[in-house]
């Protein structure tokens, strides 16, 4: 059957012709056709003894000597079928070769999938396009935090939220721990493990969350910046809240790599807790960074040593006055002080110092005051919460 020529077949056969006739000479040729004077000799030498046949490639018609054997090809589908079947091509291919030693690229293992109906293709839609912000180019110059709710334990555990920090220069996860909600203790033990790991960065890039930014109701009552703001002017780091979620991208599409990858490496691993998953996430957070971490313009690291209390500055500051009996009232407890000389104290403001998961400092003029709890418990009114914490699990448990 005569085999049909491609255009860049056909120019160079032109091209032979005229060495034929001897109307062009074989360097000029070979600088025409944007090849080698040797690879211009070969072609010529076959022309001469096949003809026009000679200039075709022999490989078209052929199966590639490349493409994977039905048997392996077989292999490989049952192994994502039985233990990576929600996988996305990438990361099954790596599981693969991880797990079970079987290399193969990912382009090679999607078209699989996708012949098998494991994988769907994605349809590509138009996207509002946002301008790029390049880079700060230093490690510790700007680092973008956020809370994501997921399941992250699918159907092993209730739905957490991951706090982590993600370094602008590098794309590198600085720190993450698992919690289960967004709030202001929770933030400040997770800034806290932070700054003991690398020290204070020059900036926390954050989104409106009321951790971070005043709300309505607190602006009514004269309050301008949040008790997490405050903490943070004190350590000399600057707060800046994005005004939407695109422009914080870099740890947005953070959340959305590990919510694949994290969520598939802990169901590999029979992770289900809370506890379990923060002890993962050191070996996660090292060989995630490894893959994916770049290297910054500037080699120098902007975090600079913590020389602050830090268990005085994250801590929630408030004041309370004193009945005439020295009791006062704080999150719906009710605490007596201990004082020998009472008389002087009465009616008098003392402030309170709260740190989650420790006990209340009560001061008085600067100094530590002793106190106990009384059993009694005080009326609870009704909850103010921010429009994110409608959500939470905690609410669900306390309501």
């Amino acid at each position: 059957m005569e085999r049909m020529m491609t255009t860049q077949e056909a120019e160079r056969l032109s091209m032979m012709k005229q060495l034929e006739k001897k109307n062009l000479k074989q360097r000029e040729a070979s600088e025409d056709l944007g090849l080698s004077l040797r690879q211009t000799q070969r072609l010529y030498r076959s022309y001469r003894l096949e003809g026009a046949e000679g200039l075709i490639s022999k490989r078209r018609g052929k199966p590639n000597p490349r493409r994977l054997e039905e048997v392996r090809k077989q292999k490989l589908l049952g192994l994502v079928r039985e233990k990576y079947r929600d996988f996305g091509p990438t990361l099954a291919a790596e599981k693969l070769e991880q797990r079970d030693k079987e290399k193969v690229s990912r382009e090679t293992l999607r078209k699989l999938m996708i012949e098998e109906g494991l994988w769907k293709a994605k349809k590509k839609k138009e996207k509002r396009v946002y301008p790029r912000r390049t880079r700060r180019s230093q490690r510790g110059e700007l680092v973008q935090a956020d809370g994501s709710y997921h399941h992250w334990f699918e159907d092993r555990g209730d739905k957490c939220c991951l706090i982590q920090f993600v370094d602008d220069a590098t794309s590198e996860i600085l720190h993450a721990k698992f919690c289960s909600w967004e709030s202001k203790n929770t933030y400040f033990d997770c800034l806290e493990e932070y700054l003991q790991l690398h020290g204070k960065p020059k900036a926390l890039y954050v989104d409106k969350h009321g951790v971070f930014r005043v709300n309505k109701e607190e602006v009514k009552k004269g309050e301008r910046i949040t008790t997490f703001h405050k903490a943070l002017k004190k350590l000399k780091i600057e707060l800046i809240c994005a005004n939407s979620p695109q422009a914080k991208g870099r740890v947005e599409r953070k959340n959305g790599v590990l919510q694949d990858r994290l969520v598939k490496e802990m169901r590999l691993r029979e992770i289900s807790s809370i506890e379990e998953g923060n002890q993962y996430l050191k070996e996660f957070i090292k060989d995630h960074n490894e893959q994916f971490g770049k290297k910054p313009a500037d080699p120098s690291d902007a975090h600079v040593p913590v020389t602050e209390d830090l268990d005085r500055i994250l801590a929630t500051y408030e004041q309370r006055t004193l009945s005439k009996d020295l009791t006062f009232q704080y999150n719906n407890e009710l605490y007596q002080l201990e004082s020998n000389t009472p008389n002087r104290m009465r009616y008098k403001k003392v402030d309170i110092i709260s740190k989650a998961k420790k006990d209340l400092l009560i001061e008085y003029q600067g100094k530590a005051v002793k106190y106990s709890k009384w059993n009694e418990i005080v009326y609870q009114g009704p909850k103010v919460v921010d429009s994110k914490e409608l959500e939470y699990p905690c609410l669900e448990k306390s309501a």
